[in-house]
């Protein structure tokens, strides 16, 4: 019971100056007229300058990346690395990415494809809208007129000729050179170097040097003549494979002329090299040399280097420290390396776990398909990703990537325009009717299918940031 005096107080003040609400009672709304109160929030985002992706999901704001615009404010490196499964529209997204970065004047793109399909890579319908020719390295067809890149060409230095050498050779053998072969094989280049000048030197020029060793470069180490043969035995008899074997005419003869190096995309098709075998990487190696000395310059260009199937760089130690160094050209050149991989577990359990992992940290963009939940959780904790993205990922549809731009972290649909459609459908083998095909309702359909599901993993990404501020 309250105080007579108390009362008597309150009665009086409120006769002065009106009753006095002490208690709020509550409000009874709608989320829909609520929503204009508690107006929703998104992340940041990169920036107005770059290349349009496509839209932020949550937002529905446009999300532009360039990694030439952000780097030195928002990236410390501009190299990225695309992951995901197939279908999702990793390929799609790279195709677009390349055609609306060639709208600019200062880019040049190089592909490195080793997808196939109808018998050419998958960029070859985008070279042949440019005006372009890939590149194709085919074993099949290097002895009759087919493309040949020359290791010993010129155009490289001396030094990079000879790491190139050393590179496929232990790609090949599957460990680095010992000392002895690796000064067999510094001799018999510099002889063949010193005295062919009326030609390029070929490889079969190495071979032959390497089994017949002139006596001056024993006597220059005090050993003898037959020692210096035997050492550079195994290195002879690896390289040729590159001459007489199963990779014969694409490396053993004096580059192809009509190579345009200046031309805006260059693509190596290299789909009709078997994938799994070690041809593969020594094709990534001797492709990665010789870009390097003979396309990398300090011209102001910006550039971009991509390669499909990027394992089968980073699964070879060799090769893995080769393009580890063409990525540290990345600050001082302009160059964007962008490495498209099907699972991290490809990289990060393979043979080349540390050079992985160095390359891993240079990429300052990661760009996460869906993956299946284990696959994605491992994902998380290799890249550092927060917790709800890591949840989303495996729930993601074809077109809709987690993004993460140097902590950014984003979900965004990529966008492709009607006159990019076709071509970057890459799965005409899989389906009864190509992209230009379809009719527009049927694309409108299936938009609208992938916005309604991007829409509930926003109704749940919000449920789960509720529940855990609830328990906080």
């Amino acid at each position: 019971m309250r105080d007579p005096l108390s009362a008597l107080s309150d009665a009086f003040t409120a006769f002065l100056f009106g009753k006095v609400e002490t208690t709020r009672l509550p409000v009874r709304t709608s989320t829909g007229q609520a929503q204009a109160v508690y107006l929703p929030t998104a992340a940041p985002g990169l920036g107005d300058s770059g290349v349009i992706i496509g839209r932020e999901v949550y937002s529905g704001k446009g999300y532009i990346y360039d990694p030439f615009q952000l780097y030195g404010q928002q990236l410390p490196a501009p190299h990225w690395l695309v992951l995901g499964e197939s279908g999702n529209g990793k390929s799609a997204l790279e195709k677009t990415y390349v055609l609306r970065q060639l709208r600019f004047r200062d880019r040049q793109v190089v592909v490195l494809d080793a997808q196939g399909e109808d018998g050419v890579g998958e960029w070859n319908l985008i070279a042949q809208e440019l005006g372009l020719t890939p590149i194709r390295l085919d074993p099949t067809s290097a002895l009759n007129g087919g493309i040949r890149l020359n290791p010993l060409d010129p155009s490289i230095t001396t030094t990079g000729q000879l790491a190139l050498l050393r590179t496929i050779i232990e790609v090949a053998m599957g460990h680095g050179l010992d000392e002895r072969s690796g000064f067999a094989l510094k001799v018999a280049h510099a002889y063949v170097n010193e005295t062919t000048t009326d030609r390029q030197p070929v490889l079969m020029d190495i071979v032959d040097q390497l089994r017949h060793p002139e006596p001056e470069s024993a006597q220059a180490m005090n050993v003898d003549i037959d020692d210096v043969r035997a050492w550079g035995l195994d290195v002879a008899l690896v390289l040729d494979r590159l001459v007489d074997g199963d990779l014969r005419g694409m490396f053993d003869g004096p580059t192809s002329a009509g190579i345009d190096l200046d031309a805006p995309l260059i693509v190596f098709d290299l789909s009709h090299i078997d994938r799994n075998s070690i041809a593969m990487p020594i094709l990534m190696a001797i492709v990665g040399v010789w870009l390097e000395h003979t396309w990398i310059r300090p011209d102001r260009k910006k550039r971009i280097f991509l390669v499909e199937e990027a394992w089968h760089i980073i699964n070879s130690p060799f090769v893995a420290q080769l393009f580890q160094r063409l990525l540290k050209f990345g600050r001082r050149l302009g160059l964007s390396f962008v490495a498209v991989v099907h699972h991290l577990s490809d990289v990060v359990d393979g043979a080349a776990a540390r050079e992985a992992a160095a390359i891993l940290k240079m990429a300052s963009t990661r760009t996460i398909y869906a993956q299946k939940a284990d696959e994605a959780r491992a994902t998380g904790r290799v890249l550092g990703l927060p917790r709800w993205a890591v949840e989303i990922i495996p729930t993601l549809t074809p077109g809709i990537a987690v993004w993460d731009v140097n902590g950014n972290v984003q979900v965004v649909k990529h966008l492709i325009t009607e006159a990019e459609r076709p071509l970057v459908f890459t799965d005409r083998a899989m389906t009864e009717s190509s992209a230009s095909d379809l009719l527009p309702e049927d694309v409108r359909a299936a938009e609208l299918e992938a916005e309604q599901r991007a829409a509930r993993i926003e109704n749940q990404q919000r449920l789960n940031e509720s529940s855990e501020s609830t328990v906080a």
